[in-house]
């Protein structure tokens, strides 16, 4: 799994355009192939600072992400509502075959320590 996680400073006056602009972003990239979350936040100690948070489920799908046109657009829209430069950084997550046993042996204990018991609605 891919994340992005980006801050965009914006003008207080076009506050309200940038907002519309990154809703519809995130509208259309939420139905891209790959992804799997595509969030705008407000931040709270600054509410003309928009923090973006991103998951996909490759690198393949982030660079499909890169070349459609709801990103070209955004990219020659976003300089007139930015007020100040844009940060972003990128992570990738990783399960190796070790945490994956180590998960499944938890989850296994969890399961023959507990017994499931049906709810009873009087």
């Amino acid at each position: 799994m891919i994340i992005v996680h980006g801050t965009f400073p914006i003008k207080p006056e076009l506050r309200d355009d940038a907002l519309k602009m990154m809703r519809c972003m995130a509208t259309a990239s939420k139905a891209e192939f790959g992804c799997i979350t595509y969030e705008f936040y407000v931040g709270l100690s600054d509410p003309n600072t928009l923090l973006l948070f991103q998951e996909w489920e490759s690198v393949e799908a982030l660079q499909g992400h890169f070349e459609t046109n709801h990103m070209e657009n955004f990219l020659r829209e976003l300089p007139d509502v930015l007020n100040g430069e844009v940060s972003t950084r990128r992570y990738e997550v990783r399960v190796t075959n070790d945490l994956r046993d180590e998960h499944q042996e938890i989850e296994h204990e969890l399961m023959t320590r507990f017994e499931y018991h049906e709810k009873i609605v009087h």
